[in-house]
């Protein structure tokens, strides 16, 4: 009996043990940083502080794109980071978004405004759920859709140019009612996000590997391009990604390649006909 006890409390130990297995905090503060961003943008928007908005938005986007990295860095990969990522994102390039374009323009278009706002939403969180289900089976050079990151990038990036330029959201640019170029913008990065378009993911560039030096100048100069007018390299380098997908799906068109990027099919969720 007493060899049986000790077993029994032995075993006890061990799943109390399990139990007690804590939370990889240095990839979670990364997560919670870019949360933060977009939560600091829907507040600045509130606010009707629209820059400080936009910008909250691309610093979610750059803290995003770390916290990844730094746990396969670090060997800290968990389910609960998976699932704390996924979280964040709807938040700061789902929320965030569609919060700050209906509050800065689609609020003067009425039903309208409210409709593009949602669909845009709606398709952050669908295409994050996509994200999360197909990933053992997409091919990992392109994303599958628009990614959320660079769908919200759109929105901010054309909120922060018109601020900078001087412009409100009730204005008119171009002869054009800027809530209605919103609205357009937020309707085609909201479905663009959930198309099967191929967008590059850029997973393949080794950081590791060694480059010529020539590289480094075109980074640095890049980085100088940048810095003569920040609102509009970053926003027209956005809507050149915006476009590249439907570029590629259609030269993979024309050549008679595949055009999915779905590499095996799987039950949930359905993408019967992916392949084609």
């Amino acid at each position: 009996m007493h060899d049986g006890e000790e077993s029994s409390s032995v075993t006890e130990e061990i799943v109390i043990r399990k139990r007690r297995k804590g939370i990889y905090i240095l990839p979670n503060l990364f997560t919670l940083a870019a949360l933060f961003g977009g939560f600091y943008a829907i507040v600045m928007a509130v606010n009707e502080r629209f820059d400080q908005a936009a910008i909250g938005v691309f610093a979610a986007m750059v803290l995003d794109s770390l916290d990844g990295r730094v746990a396969r860095m670090t060997n800290t990969q968990s389910a609960f980071g998976e699932q704390m990522d996924s979280l964040s994102d709807m938040v700061s390039f789902g929320a965030a978004p569609a919060l700050i374009s209906y509050i800065w323009a689609l609020k003067g278009l009425g039903r309208w405004g409210w409709l593009a706002a949602f669909v845009y939403c709606s398709c952050a969180a669908l295409r994050l759920a996509r994200f999360n289900v197909n990933t053992a089976v997409v091919d990992k050079r392109y994303f599958q859709g628009l990614p959320s990151p660079a769908a919200a990038a759109l929105i901010a990036g054309f909120l922060w140019l018109m601020t900078e330029s001087g412009f409100k959201g009730r204005d008119t640019l171009w002869g054009i009612s800027i809530p209605w170029i919103t609205f357009a913008l937020a309707l085609y990065s909201g479905l663009t996000m959930v198309t099967n378009v191929p967008f590059y993911s850029f997973k393949d560039v080794g950081m590791k590997r060694s480059v010529p030096f020539v590289v480094i100048v075109l980074i640095a100069l890049g980085i100088a391009v940048i810095n003569i007018d920040p609102p509009t390299v970053v926003f027209g380098l956005f809507v050149l990604y915006g476009l590249s997908g439907y570029v590629l799906y259609g030269w993979r068109k024309a050549k008679g390649q595949q055009t999915s990027v779905i590499s095996t099919s799987t039950d949930e969720p359905d993408e019967r006909g992916l392949h084609k």
